[in-house]
């Protein structure tokens, strides 16, 4: 039965058709020929010539406005470029500029200042104001930087100012000897435009604007006052939108009339449109428009006798195709009834063929999005695992290195001289370990683009010397450092300062003898150079060094050690601050270097910079971890500093503790077998509301951190802690 009922379509479809063509040919020839006939070409001929005319004369008239308009503004662009070509201008004297400007200000009825800004905007003076007083607001400053990008002069938009006083800026860009770019601004009132439009002579019933390049009015020969700064008619807008420099067509002026408008584009971006009323064309043939009605109407009449015989069949066949292509669209069964016209006929052929093909491309696709959807859940499952492996990771190597640093400080204080050589090899050993830990996290936050960065003012060269004072050298590797009084940039200290401890752990790594480290500030950048004079780069491993876990060939890499991940951080964030880091090296055995490139920024103002003093006090403390060893090893480091130390090894005891007597801070371990620290934290709060909580815990990525902060918790810490780490614990915000 399926196949009788598929057949008896086919069998339908194979009758004799008739073309559309056929049809469509039949109705052209009885409805449109006599009407060709009677003189159409003619007629439009006629039309068409005077109504090529009638556009050719507006955009004459509109032309010549545009001339007048352009060579007013060419009058403007010569009397600034002649300012910037002064020599006083060359010689960067900007005080004689300033009296120059003031001159021509004066010579211009309409101009009501000259202002000169540098190439970042900035106003250096106005002449309508003293030299060296407050510059003011820039108005539309777009164009003053696109004025300075395209070193080109150009003429701004018309804006209005405080008073509703309107003007436009004329703009120049100038250069002196020293290289330093300016823009010289003229500010014009739109009063000079309506004068020029006055002296153009153009029928007397006529509407001529000037548009700016934003296309709001800078003059209008109808009610000026009122329409300046504002915008023209809604259709001559959807006129001038014509991708064409000029064209012609019907609008509707301001005030409500009728006028056929044509438009021209200026050099300097802004349009000129002028509006004639339809009467002042010439009037149209209406001998030929009587004609044609008569010859038009008769062929309507045959036309309309012949469609319907003709129209019912068409229509009914052009229904069914339309229902089928809504039905291929909507994702619906496609039943298309069989057709005597040919096309009609093959269309719907093609439309349930298409149907076919798209049931089978959305089976497809359903198998392809169902096959991605379970790819991207695994892809999130993996960076899940990954993320919760290295936190694990992190918080699991962070734990034993607490107490060791911690017992180094300790010794550190003790300062006994039979141990010294001993706790620099420890002290060295332990922060070669936090290194690691630390570039694991870091260059999983990178691949996640998750590494975020806190910009401030910082004093690069402060940090240089900080760093390379501090840093571990070994013995016979003696640091040589060169860096200005002050460079200051816009960044983030403590990545700063782990981008030169990365560069200089490289050179100590690779190296041999001293190591380099050169710090200048020159074209508006501040240079970070850290060179060596070991085991050298061959090109192969230049255009590699930055690829993180990339290493040197075996032998070498495992003499010098680490992961291969320091220099692929060093590129990620001198990329975040908007820098370059670069290697160079001659090649093998002739050593290496490496230079960062960091963009300039302000210094902080001198309240900025104070310091904050904190009055240092023997304090109450209570320290809470479930590991002895960094309890033990913490307690003893803020004992030997005169501290009273209470500890617990558990929530419950440290509850216990408080409640016997609060103390004045608390250091609190968040893994804690019976409680975490977070909900600890909560209790202890409630106990004493002025005790001063910090989380101690070698969980120490970003998330870790604000969750602790929510928690309550004043200060966040990450295993291990130094020395100053704990004194800051201790000492209030």
């Amino acid at each position: 039965m399926p196949v009788s009922s598929q057949a008896d379509p086919m069998l339908l479809r194979q009758g004799t058709t008739v073309s559309l063509r056929r049809l469509l040919v039949l109705l052209t020839a009885f409805g449109l020929l006599p009407l060709a006939l009677l003189g159409v070409w003619g007629l439009h001929l006629v039309g068409e010539y005077q109504q090529r005319e009638q556009q050719r004369h507006l955009l004459d008239l509109a032309r010549a406005l545009s001339s007048a308009v352009d060579a007013e503004l060419d009058g403007a662009v010569a009397a600034l470029a002649g300012m910037a070509r002064t020599p006083a201008m060359a010689a960067g004297d900007l005080r004689t500029v300033h009296g120059i400007a003031r001159k021509h200000v004066a010579a211009q009825p309409e101009w009501l200042a000259v202002i000169l800004t540098d190439a970042s905007g900035a106003i250096l003076f106005r002449s309508n104001a003293p030299f060296g007083g407050p510059g003011g607001i820039i108005a539309d400053p777009a164009s003053l930087r696109q004025a300075a990008a395209s070193g080109q002069p150009l003429a701004g938009r018309v804006a209005l100012g405080k008073g509703g006083r309107a003007a436009f800026p004329v703009r120049v860009p100038a250069l002196d000897d020293a290289g330093r770019r300016y823009v010289l601004s003229a500010v014009i009132q739109p009063g000079r435009m309506l004068r020029v439009l006055e002296r153009q002579k153009v029928p007397g019933n006529s509407v001529i604007s000037i548009m700016d390049g934003g296309g709001a009015i800078v003059a209008r020969s109808k009610e000026h006052r009122h329409t300046v700064g504002g915008p023209p008619s809604a259709s001559l807008v959807k006129l001038m939108q014509d991708p064409r420099q000029e064209a012609v067509g019907e609008t509707t002026t301001l005030e409500g009339a009728q006028v056929m408008s044509a438009f021209t584009r200026s050099r300097y971006g802004w349009a000129v449109a002028i509006g004639v009323p339809p009467s002042a064309l010439a009037p149209a043939s209406m001998q030929g428009i009587a004609l044609y009605a008569a010859g038009l109407a008769a062929s309507l009449l045959a036309c309309m006798l012949l469609a319907s015989l003709l129209s019912h069949r068409i229509v009914r066949a052009f229904h069914s195709l339309q229902r089928g292509g809504a039905a291929l669209g909507a994702g619906l069964p496609v039943s298309v009834p069989p057709s005597r016209i040919s096309e009609i006929d093959e269309t719907g052929r093609a439309l349930m063929a298409a149907a076919a093909l798209r049931d089978a491309h959305e089976a497809e696709r359903s198998q392809l999005l169902a096959s991605l959807e379970r790819a991207l859940d695994d892809s999130r499952s993996a960076a899940r695992v990954k993320d919760e492996f290295l936190a694990m990771l992190g918080h699991e190597l962070r734990n034993p290195l607490s107490p060791i640093v911690a017992s180094l400080d300790l010794m550190d204080l003790r300062n006994e001289a039979s141990s010294q050589r001993e706790r620099a090899i420890l002290r060295r050993q332990a922060r070669h370990l936090q290194r690691l830990v630390d570039d694991l996290l870091d260059v999983s936050r990178i691949t996640s683009g998750k590494l975020r960065i806190d910009l401030r003012p910082v004093n690069l060269a402060e940090l240089v010397r900080h760093v390379t004072a501090s840093f571990p050298a070994a013995p016979g590797r003696a640091i040589e450092t060169q860096a200005p009084a002050e460079a200051w940039v816009l960044g983030d200290e403590s990545r700063l300062t782990q981008v030169l401890n990365n560069l200089l752990t490289n050179a100590a790594r690779f190296g041999k003898g001293a190591t380099g480290v050169r710090l200048l500030v020159e074209a508006g950048q501040a240079c970070l150079a850290v060179s060596d004079d070991g085991v050298g780069m061959d090109r192969e491993m230049l255009e590699r060094v930055f690829d993180p876990f990339f290493q040197a060939r075996q032998p070498l890499a495992r003499h010098a050690g680490g992961l291969g991940l320091g220099l692929a951080i060093v590129r990620r964030i001198v990329e975040l601050h908007g820098g370059v880091v670069s290697a160079h090296s001659e090649g093998p055995g002739k050593g290496s270097r490496f230079e960062v490139l960091l963009p300039l920024g302000a210094a902080p103002s001198k309240e900025a910079e104070a310091p904050a003093t904190a009055q240092t006090r023997l304090l109450d403390v209570l320290v809470v971890d479930d590991n002895l060893d960094a309890l033990r090893a913490t307690a003893a480091v803020l004992d030997y500093l005169g501290h009273t130390v209470r500890i617990a090894g558990t929530a419950a005891a440290a509850a216990e503790e408080v409640q016997r007597q609060a103390p004045d801070v608390a250091i609190l371990d968040i893994g804690l077998p019976d409680m975490d620290g977070y909900a600890l934290a909560a209790l202890l709060r409630a106990a004493a509301p002025a005790l001063r909580l910090v989380a101690l815990t070698g969980y120490g990525q970003r998330a870790d951190v604000a969750q602790a902060l929510g928690a309550g918790f004043d200060l966040h810490l990450t295993k291990p802690a130094t020395l100053e780490d704990l004194q800051r614990a201790l000492t209030p915000a």
